[in-house]
């Protein structure tokens, strides 16, 4: 068989994502500003800098001759096909995304998308979380996905409250002990 109609181990998962990245079939790909930013950041530098020059390399490898044992070549294509796939990936994502500013949301004391909540932990720790899109998340951060257990968990309560969250350890119960709406960079 020829190998132009066959597909290639490296395209064989082309669209498949780490669980917390998937978005809900239906949902909307909410995105805080700084977010849609990032992405739009990123794909200029694939689309304008990277590509052209892995294109460039590809094809100075292919004028040196035999392909088959060329490692600048061979390289140079999985590269190309990752740099495509991720270019792909990013358009798709900000065709969909929904930006939602927290800074142009009313005030209230209620937990939304984009909300920066201080929670006190059942262990009696404080913790700042960041309700941020499913491209955003940095837990190191504190910006965790609104589709997150912990995040579905807070969205809707109001500060004062006390939520119940079932994780991994158990149920653990956790107070809600201020909302705000500010920039999230």
């Amino acid at each position: 068989m020829s190998k132009a109609f066959t597909r290639e181990q490296d395209d064989e998962h082309d669209d498949e994502l780490p669980a917390e990245q998937r978005l809900p079939a239906a949902t909307k790909n909410y995105i805080t500003p700084a977010g849609w930013h990032r992405l739009r950041e990123e794909l200029n530098q694939l689309v304008k800098h990277e590509r052209p020059h892995m294109t460039q390399v590809v094809n100075w490898a292919a004028s040196n001759g035999d392909r088959s044992e060329n490692g600048d070549y061979l390289y140079g294509k999985r590269r190309l096909r990752e740099i495509d796939r991720r270019i792909r990936f990013l358009t798709k994502r900000l065709e969909i995304a929904e930006v939602v500013d927290p800074e142009l949301r009313e005030a209230t004391d209620q937990v939304f998308f984009s909300a920066t909540v201080l929670i006190q932990r059942g262990d009696g720790k404080e913790q700042l979380l960041r309700i941020v899109g499913v491209d955003e998340i940095d837990l190191a951060r504190g910006h965790i996905s609104w589709i997150s257990p912990i995040a579905r968990t807070l969205i809707k309560a109001r500060e004062g409250d006390t939520v119940f969250f079932r994780g991994p350890d158990g149920e653990e119960e956790i107070e809600i002990l201020e909302v705000r709406y500010e920039r999230i960079a």
